[in-house]
């Protein structure tokens, strides 16, 4: 093998693996890891025997993986106008043909994988990607930015109830609280970037109120998210119920008020308040349907 050939080895070598992380990081591996482990902790918490778990938790990793790499292709061009840095199609790392490809991969094992799960279950779970993929080709840049949000957070107890044997529904406290959970999750998701976002030509509901708008907006759905979770089951609130309420009240409020000097301060608070609403649906357990 002569000069020529060896350099070029060791640049494909070296390319390789660069397009593969930059694969990987262009998924948005944060929110897939989150959505897929919190539709796989609510399947275990309603009782899916593990083969019903893992399966429901591949048709999630490859519905969001789709929404991830959708998002980034589309929005390499706007990204790279705007200067955006750490975007792996933007900066080049990655070609945008690939990450479609890779997307639509994705989106193609994901529709058999969900129906697997039950044709119930994997219609609701396929009308929550689409809503993902409508907000990445459309409705990111408008004011309905946050519908795809609650309706992808909303459908997580029904794609898992509707997988459990004979199709129960969802109790509507869970679909409602999930809903809210999933407007919330937008604004804190958004809350960061918004300065960042306008410059790229972004106009959604959060960029439209701004950093002060969104700060003083997002405990609302937090709060309505708990006490819909909290009092929307028959029967007195017990203990434990009061004091995740008591903290999600806390940790909503705190997290916006922070905001002046952390950033992601209503981040953390979203965080915080989804996690204790989550360990309040997982000690109900079946009682999701």
């Amino acid at each position: 093998m002569g000069a020529t050939d060896g350099a070029r080895t060791s640049a494909t070598a070296v390319r390789w693996p660069g397009r593969a992380a930059g694969l990987a990081l262009a998924c948005h591996p944060g929110p897939v890891v989150a959505v897929t482990a919190l539709a796989c902790a609510l399947a275990a918490g309603a009782g899916l025997s593990p083969a019903r778990l893992a399966l429901a938790g591949v048709a999630v990793l490859t519905g969001q993986l789709s929404v991830g790499w959708c998002n980034d292709a589309f929005d390499a061009g706007r990204d790279a106008r705007a200067g955006r840095r750490g975007k792996p199609v933007a900066d080049g790392v990655v070609p945008v043909r690939s990450v479609w490809a890779a997307a639509a991969v994705a989106l193609v094992l994901c529709v058999p994988l969900s129906l697997a799960c039950g044709v119930l279950a994997g219609m609701v779970h396929l009308a929550a990607v689409a809503a993902a993929w409508l907000y990445n080709l459309r409705l990111k840049a408008t004011a309905l930015s946050w519908v795809p949000y609650a309706i992808g957070f909303g459908a997580l107890p029904a794609a898992v109830t509707l997988t459990l044997p004979g199709a129960p529904w969802p109790r509507w406290w869970t679909v409602a609280a999930g809903a809210l959970l999933g407007f919330a999750a937008h604004l804190g998701d958004t809350l960061p970037d918004i300065e960042e976002d306008r410059a790229a030509g972004i106009r959604g509901l959060p960029h439209r109120l701004g950093s002060t708008g969104t700060r003083l907006l997002l405990p609302v759905p937090l709060l309505a998210a708990t006490a819909v979770l909290v009092l929307g089951p028959p029967g007195p609130v017990d203990a434990r119920s009061a004091a995740v309420l008591v903290l999600a009240g806390a940790a909503a409020l705190l997290g916006p008020a922070l905001g002046r000097w952390w950033h992601k301060a209503a981040l953390a608070g979203a965080v915080t308040v989804a996690a204790a609403d989550l360990a309040l649906l997982l000690a109900r357990g079946t009682a999701l349907s």
